[in-house]
């Protein structure tokens, strides 16, 4: 099939990528607009790789409010110069992840930051779930290791499902900008708040104290 300038205009709309990679890619998948996006993702995932070793000491912070101002979040996201962390891509970027982590309330950025205490309280909970419900001892552990996998997708930033493409991770999306912009793009660190969180719980240790006190 003969790639036109309507078709490499259309997959550098849905992907982002450069003009020439999308050309190429085309030309590569022989006209599938499909393929050509699954290759360019193959592509980008590989320059995120390459990419993963690189300092990234720029980036910036983006603030998201939900909700009625009822959610907020802070995010900091990292690269390896100012030039690009002053992109309209790159801050595109960051709010995308600032939003998705207030609709999302992602636990952790990576797999990395979940402990060993987090699973092996989450393993005990599904254990004895399977049990309860019958499951044959032989089959429990196997059990345990698939709900292990949908709790990191559940609750790990990198693997949520992004909320504006639910066929693709946060984490695809950070390899695909790595892929486009061409450098090394990092999620520091994020804080979540939510209107009223833990308040009820503080006035009634309060009334405890109270009470324990003599006072109530």
């Amino acid at each position: 099939m003969k790639v036109t300038a309507q078709m490499v205009k259309e997959l550098r709309e849905r992907t982002g990528a450069p003009m020439m990679d999308c050309k190429n890619t085309l030309v590569e998948a022989g006209g599938d607009m499909d393929k050509a996006i699954e290759l360019l993702r193959t592509k980008g995932l590989a320059a995120a790789a390459k990419k993963a070793g690189r300092a990234t000491a720029e980036g910036a912070v983006a603030s998201y409010i939900h909700a009625g101002g009822k959610i907020g979040v802070l995010v900091e996201v990292n690269c390896e110069t100012d030039f690009v962390a002053r992109t309209d891509e790159f801050q595109a970027l960051v709010r995308d992840i600032a939003m998705h982590i207030a609709a999302s309330d992602p636990r952790f950025i990576n797999r990395d930051e979940v402990t060993g205490a987090d699973l092996d309280a989450e393993r005990r909970i599904y254990r004895q779930q399977a049990l309860d419900e019958g499951k044959p001892e032989k089959i429990v552990d196997r059990i345990v290791e698939g709900k292990l996998e949908k709790f990191y997708g559940q609750t790990v930033l990198l693997e949520q499902p992004f909320v504006k493409d639910p066929d693709k991770s946060v984490g695809d999306l950070v390899a695909d900008k790595v892929g486009t912009i061409g450098e090394n793009i990092q999620i520091r660190r994020f804080t979540r708040y939510v209107l009223g969180e833990g308040v009820e719980k503080r006035v009634e240790d309060f009334a405890a104290e109270v009470a324990a006190a003599g006072g109530g």
